[in-house]
């Protein structure tokens, strides 16, 4: 069902049930006015399926990085919606298949929105973004072309939403052609930020860029005290597959940094005052490879845990458990906190949490997801409420939109509930200012 509610106004992040919209604010792009904007291309998902191929390409193969190949087949169009659906098939050598599709256009600069909902399972992506292809790039970049790479800061990649069953965001920014070398890997040059709405006990942060870091901290202003029952931190895998943090990590698993002997843990006040800041039994119990056991915090004042290393270490995952389990659910999970990491000059933020409401579930409601992209800047914006403003340092190219589901293994179990689910999309919209 289409929403009238776009630039002019937009919903409440808890808006209830699907399609009960309720306006409270303008987008910050348009207080000077919305007749500064106009649309210039859009996508309602109105017409026959066979229309999709008029205005987007399908990717039609298989994927290296991740779970399943993508086809067009896996990308329907019924009823004023689109539906990119996972499907427990074998093709393209792959177990699973999902659809990923771009468009034939592309644009440079403007205000692009995209209205959906996840699908209805851990372990998918669900992702909104903008990246370049070399078929997009103008024949005065491709001349300068040296070597087959792409000239500096061509190439990039604008994810304005990879999203995470039921209410994770994800917004990176990745520099394609001045790549970096870690652990011997070419790799982009990226800023990636996420936000989780909602409690939960498993917090797993995957870095699509590992980095190098001294320390790691988590703090948090909860009201109450809270368990923490494992923190671990892993250096970056080859597969991108992680131990599961509900169970303890295998001998022939990847070595847990933070349980290394030598490193320095610094926490915050202990749960009840009976026992201090520093190395006991329960401060050990953050890393001591048993769910079971917890490091529990101090009811009042900001809560912290920092490990520091004894020398530099390269990070690829940060996984903790928390809250403890009461039948068959987890209650007392941690409904605020701020993951960083220390890279020798200053603390860089990795992901963060700040609203405790467990409603939230952006399988279930639609949620509009928005870019505003000119020369200086790029912001991302989460119904019409801006969630992150960086400075434009190399996304100057032309380049298509893309929507995407794909299944991937380090946000959750990959089993047979994912098949079926789909990514499901209103419209895609695009604005530019009138000169």
């Amino acid at each position: 069902m289409k929403t009238a509610i776009s630039l002019l106004a937009v919903a409440t992040l808890h808006a209830g049930a699907a399609g009960q919209q309720q306006p409270d604010a303008f987008l910050p792009i348009l207080e000077q006015g919305a007749d500064e904007w106009s649309l210039v291309w859009n996508d309602e998902f109105d017409g026959a399926d066979a229309d999709l191929e008029k205005r987007w390409v399908s990717q039609n193969g298989p994927s290296t990085h991740i779970l399943s190949s993508r086809w067009r087949e896996n990308a329907r169009v019924s009823d004023g919606t689109l539906r990119l659906i996972n499907r427990k098939e074998s093709r393209g050598g792959q177990e699973w298949t999902s659809g990923n599709i771009w468009t034939r256009e592309t644009f440079q600069y403007g205000y692009f929105e995209c209205r959906y909902r996840y699908a209805a399972a851990p372990a998918t992506n669900n992702s909104f973004w903008i990246m370049t292809r070399r078929e997009s790039l103008t024949p005065e970049q491709l001349a300068t072309h040296i070597n087959g790479r792409p000239p500096k800061g061509a190439m990039f990649e604008i994810d304005i939403n990879e999203g995470h069953y039921p209410a994770t965001v994800n917004t990176n920014i990745h520099n394609w052609s001045d790549l970096i070398e870690v652990n011997g890997k070419k790799r982009s040059q990226s800023a990636s930020r996420s936000i989780t709405f909602g409690t939960q006990p498993d917090r797993i942060l995957k870095l699509e860029t590992p980095v190098t870091a001294h320390k790691i901290r988590l703090t948090s202003n909860h009201q109450r005290h809270f368990h923490v029952r494992e923190f671990r931190i892993f250096a970056p895998q080859a597969d991108g597959r992680y131990p599961d943090i509900f169970s303890p990590v295998p001998e022939d698993g990847p070595t847990d940094l933070a349980r290394d002997q030598a490193n320095r843990i610094q926490v915050s006040g202990i749960f009840g005052g009976r026992l201090e800041p520093g190395m006991s039994a329960e401060v050990r119990n953050l890393s001591d490879n048993n769910p079971s056991t917890s490091w529990i915090s101090q009811s009042q004042g900001q809560k912290w845990i920092e490990i520091e290393f004894p020398e530099p270490r390269v990070v690829g995952s940060v996984q903790f458990l928390n809250g403890w389990r009461s039948g068959d659910q987890w209650t007392g999970t941690v409904d605020d906190y701020r993951l960083e990491y220390h890279d020798g000059r200053e603390w860089i933020e990795m992901t963060s949490f700040g609203i405790s409401d467990m409603s939230v579930n952006f399988a279930r409601d639609f949620n509009v997801f928005g870019l505003e992209w000119d020369e200086e800047k790029i912001v991302f914006y989460l119904n019409g409420r801006e969630i992150r403003r960086e400075p434009n340092k190399f996304c100057h190219s032309p380049a298509p939109i893309w929507l995407s589901l794909a299944i991937i293994a380090w946000h959750g179990r990959v089993t047979d509930a994912i098949d079926g689910t789909f990514m499901e999309v209103d419209y895609v919209r695009v604005f530019q200012r009138r000169r």
